[in-house]
């Protein structure tokens, strides 16, 4: 079973702070602050009740403001030195990096609840680190997209000719509808299940609307109620890099 597959990602408003809720089959429940900018993220059993995660958040309320306040003062790192300790996101969850040398089976491996570990040959740098985790996004996105765009394909009532992963700078998504084509940014990959349909149905609602006019809009209402609050969600605090 895939991680995508074991967590299910959704997000609970307590005392007007979002947090992003994750839950997968485990036995107990977990509060985190995310970096840069201390993002509140729960990690709790699947049967866990929204009362019972925000009973627990309510309950953290003065730790989560005294650790926010410590992010504001924290120095920056850079997020592509590919060293120990740096944050680095996957589906909407950050995670410590830990590098490890050896001379077989490079890859990534996420190591619950909170770290990923990237196995790379003796000596290698910063760009063959980095290339390593971006191969690891690029087949993780190659089998999470097909059943979303599947499922949304179905709900928007278009079919997609060809669909691509690229490495777009400033753009989470483009299409060309007459060509019924859809590119992906590789940087979805560090975003959540919900930001990454989102995007998905935005390109599609474009084989019926080419501009974001009243109509574009309110056909994304029609198939997404809530495409704003994910909007939000999506172009918040993990910038493209």
């Amino acid at each position: 079973m895939s991680f995508a597959e074991q967590a299910v990602v959704s997000y609970l408003s307590v005392t007007g702070m979002m947090v992003e809720v994750v839950r997968k089959p485990i036995k107990h429940m977990y509060l985190y602050l995310d970096p840069p900018d201390g993002r509140v993220r729960a990690v709790v059993p699947s049967i866990a009740s929204d009362e019972a995660i925000r009973m627990m958040v309510i309950g953290k309320l003065a730790w989560i403001k005294r650790r926010q306040a410590a992010f504001t003062t924290r120095p920056a790192v850079n997020a592509q030195a590919m060293v120990d300790g740096e944050r680095h996101h996957f589906l909407g969850q950050c995670y410590a990096l830990r590098v490890h040398e050896r001379t077989r089976q490079h890859g990534v491996i996420l190591r619950k609840p909170d770290q990923l570990a990237l196995y790379v040959r003796p000596g290698a740098g910063r760009e063959q680190r980095k290339l390593i985790l971006l191969r690891w996004y690029r087949a993780q996105l190659q089998v999470l997209i097909p059943p979303l765009l599947a499922k949304w394909q179905a709900a928007v009532g278009v079919q997609v000719a060809e669909w691509r992963i690229k490495h777009m700078r400033t753009r989470w998504g483009s299409c060309n509808p007459t060509a019924r084509r859809i590119w992906l940014s590789l940087e979805l990959a560090k975003k959540s299940i919900a930001c990454i349909e989102y995007v998905l149905v935005h390109e599609l609602v474009h084989f019926h609307e080419r501009r974001h006019n009243s109509r574009f809009k309110a056909l994304m209402r029609q198939y997404l109620p809530d495409w704003r609050q994910r909007d939000i969600l999506l172009n918040r605090s993990i910038y493209l890099e």
